[in-house]
């Protein structure tokens, strides 16, 4: 099965890797640490579309981008979430939160414009995040 990353995903963020499951992406905005997950998985668009065999794998990649986000950024809150209200294919939020952020304490989604990411604090990002994520 070949897999396809949505083109709405695939413009908003940076690769960073492919787990056993997910591939990993970076949210292009500055603003948060953002981390998205997306099963490898033609055809997935909530949970309960993930193979009994392949959960185990989905929520220890969840909680392996959590720890890696929370280590990397000494986050307050770590916020996880799957809506796919405007992008359908299945993908997992994994959002470091600190008290007096742009958006704190609402969900990110409507608080402002992003602001990207210069290419070298990308750069650097993605590199520490692959190291984390090696786990």
């Amino acid at each position: 099965m070949t897999f396809h990353l949505h083109e709405q995903l695939a413009a908003d963020t940076y690769t960073v890797k492919d787990l056993a499951l997910c591939r990993v992406l970076l949210m292009n905005d500055r603003r948060f640490p953002w981390a998205i997950l997306v099963p490898r998985r033609d055809g997935l668009r909530d949970f309960h579309d993930v193979a009994p065999a392949d959960k185990p794998a989905f929520h220890a990649e969840i909680d392996l981008a959590s720890d890696a986000l929370k280590r990397l950024s000494s986050a307050h809150k770590m916020n996880v979430a799957a809506l796919g209200n405007m992008v359908p294919q299945l993908h997992v939020h994994v959002i470091a939160r600190f008290e007096g952020d742009a958006a704190w304490p609402k969900p990110v989604w409507g608080q402002g414009a992003a602001l990207p990411y210069e290419t070298a604090e990308a750069e650097e990002l993605i590199e520490a995040l692959r190291k984390e994520l090696r786990g």
